[in-house]
């Protein structure tokens, strides 16, 4: 069979699966997200890797699984994103984006092998404001400091000025612009929203809740038990779950515009387009809020991938997958290599009926929290079996997400007198290693109170989806633990995730 010639990306950040139309969610409305899951193939079993989104990206852009030796960061020197390899051969490749994290310290350069690219300003943390149009009351922050974005936000006049309708406008305009004018393009729309702040103009806002008084609440708060605690009470819960969808069908209505452009101009006959998320969001399932420091759940780490490809009927695929995989399929459509290793599998072959699996576990997790593994039905989450130590990270860029906004003890250390030059995991490639011990203060997206070391956590998805029962220390955690040791030995982990991990 013939390849797509070109491919569109699609990516919603912090998309919950279990929300959207086409994967059963009935809460909140998703008309155009489905309407592409009607021509669509339907991944069942698609996971994440590496978390959260900046990580997430690279295993997308850059093809490798990354938490295993850093916290988050951009790309590194000695590897090239996907975009690279096709500028070379000829493919012109587009990114339209509000997502402030690729434009700051840790994501930085994500961007620069792009044909073009288009920032659409004044999403969350993006600085693009110097000070707050004074109209604007703002909403309950819950604990947070002051935003860039309560700078940004009274700015936005209508509703096509908030950051995510602007993204999907230049996405459909970019489409009508230069729709037949290259011989191969890749257009990838990286856009911010569902994520927070859950922030719409009517009728969104008041969409999934009519009766609420007062100002949208649009900061959720990031921990577990927040009900239990009396960070929250049920009514603000409602609220918080409300303005979520309410994000999410306004973004979705948008989206509809990119698919008109693919209708007008009948894009879908050679182009593939994916729909994608990074992670989903944790709204009061277990009690749990944001994507704080807990086990990767279902909600927050099964994602949704949804694939119009040329030639293939609308069908779901129950294989297992996760994002590398997507590096590897635009390599293998557009018939490139990588210079770096890389840990993803071509979906090409689930979609034209050639194979029925491509690979027999997934990697995830966040660099200094659990390791997680899953065989698509068996899940299991591995922690630190005394002390968070030794924790390692290897890098030559050491560029990480800013934290200045946070009290300095919340920042990732400084390189200090424990660094050594060492070589990357899996290659010969100088670089520095940084090890520290569980004195030393991690980044605030990898915190986790280790009350009860070795808490691992194993279930059984298929006969327990709500992943209640914790089916550890018995022979299901003993082959779960021998699965996760081998597929660390396959991508030659460094050798401090196996340390404190119990691994060695």
């Amino acid at each position: 069979m013939s390849k797509p010639e070109n491919v569109i990306i699609l990516l919603l950040d912090s998309l919950n699966r279990h929300m959207v139309g086409a994967y059963g969610g009935k809460e909140f409305a998703t008309p155009n997200i489905d309407r592409l899951a009607k021509r669509s193939l339907r991944f069942t079993k698609h996971h994440v890797g590496s978390l959260p989104c900046m990580p997430a990206r690279h295993d997308i852009l850059c093809g490798a699984w990354d938490f295993l030796w850093r916290a988050w960061g951009s790309v590194e020197i000695w590897e090239d994103a996907i975009t690279y390899p096709l500028r070379r051969a000829g493919v012109v490749t587009q990114l339209i984006s509000d997502h402030p994290h690729l434009f700051e310290t840790g994501g930085e350069n994500y961007h620069v092998d792009f044909t073009g690219w288009d920032y659409q300003r004044g999403h969350e943390g993006d600085p693009w404001k110097t000070r707050p149009d004074p109209s604007w009351a703002g909403a309950p922050l819950f604990g947070r400091k002051h935003m860039p974005y309560d700078n940004s936000r009274g700015w936005f006049r209508g509703e096509e000025d908030f950051p995510g309708p602007r993204t999907m406008t230049a996405a459909a305009r970019w489409l009508d612009d230069n729709a037949g004018h290259h011989k191969r393009f890749m257009l990838f729309v990286d856009e911010f929203d569902p994520h927070e702040p859950f922030d719409t103009p009517e009728p969104f806002a008041s969409m999934y809740d009519p009766d609420w008084e007062g100002a949208h609440l649009i900061w959720p708060p990031y921990m577990k038990d927040a009900l239990k605690k009396g960070v929250l009470n049920e009514r603000q819960a409602h609220q918080l779950r409300a303005q979520y969808g309410a994000k999410l069908t306004m973004i979705d209505a948008w989206l509809g515009r990119v698919l008109d452009a693919i209708d007008r101009h009948d894009l879908w006959r050679n182009t593939a387009v994916i729909l994608c998320t990074d992670h989903g969001h944790y709204l009061g399932e277990k009690d749990i809020w944001g994507k704080p420091g807990v086990p990767i759940y279902d909600t927050l780490g099964k994602i949704p991938l949804l694939v119009a490809w040329p030639g293939q009927p609308p069908r779901e695929i129950d294989a297992l997958t996760t994002s590398v995989d997507l590096h590897a399929t635009l390599a293998d459509v557009f018939d490139v290599t990588h210079r770096q290793r890389t840990h993803g599998a071509s979906l090409r072959s689930l979609i034209e009926g050639a194979a029925t699996s491509i690979r027999d576990h997934v990697l995830m997790g966040v660099w200094g929290r659990e390791v997680h593994i899953t065989d698509g039905r068996w899940k299991y989450a591995r922690a630190p079996v005394a002390k968070n130590e030794p924790l390692a990270m290897y890098s030559n860029r050491w560029s990480t997400m800013p934290t200045h906004v946070l009290a300095r003890e919340q920042e990732l250390p400084l390189p200090d007198q424990r660094a050594a030059l060492a070589h990357m995991p899996g290659s010969t490639v100088p670089v520095i290693k940084q090890v520290w011990d569980a004195s030393d203060p991690v980044p605030f997206w990898a915190w986790t109170r280790w009350d009860e070391p070795g808490a691992h956590h194993v279930f059984d998805t298929a006969n327990d989806p709500t992943e209640s029962e914790n089916r550890r220390n018995g022979p299901d955690e003993t082959r779960m633990t021998e699965m996760l040791r081998e597929a660390l030995r396959t991508v030659e982990a460094p050798a401090e995730q196996f340390q404190r991990l119990g691994l060695v």
